[in-house]
Order: C-alpha cells, then sequence, then structure tokens
C-alpha cells in the first residue's frame, strides 16, 4: 500500500463549460482530489494541482 499517493492517477480535462480542471484517483478508484474551480488556461490548472500535490514525471 502506497501511503504517499505514488500509484494515484491525475486526469487533467476541460470540464461543459471548456474551462481546466484536475482529479486525482487512488487506485481503488476512489477520486481523493479535485480541482474546485475550472481555469480558463491549461498552466494555472496546473499550477493549481501543483499546489495540491501532482508532480509531473515527464
Amino acid at each position: 500500500m502506497d501511503i504517499n499517493g505514488d500509484d494515484d492517477v491525475w486526469e487533467f480535462y476541460q470540464g461543459n463549460r471548456g474551462k481546466w480542471r484536475w482529479r486525482r484517483t487512488a487506485p481503488n478508484g476512489r477520486i481523493v482530489g479535485a480541482s474546485t474551480q475550472g481555469y480558463a488556461d491549461k498552466a494555472d490548472c496546473l499550477d493549481n494541482a501543483v499546489r495540491n500535490g501532482y508532480e509531473d514525471k515527464a
């Protein structure tokens, strides 16, 4: 069991109104985090995800 969330899946997508959002899903399928607002720019969405634990592994 990974308590650090290293196995979590991060999704970045455009919502119904074309705003960028993120969602973090644990290996068991439960959503354990999500953006509370939409962002006009994907870069702003990524910045918010980083503040919430996202690490770009690319």
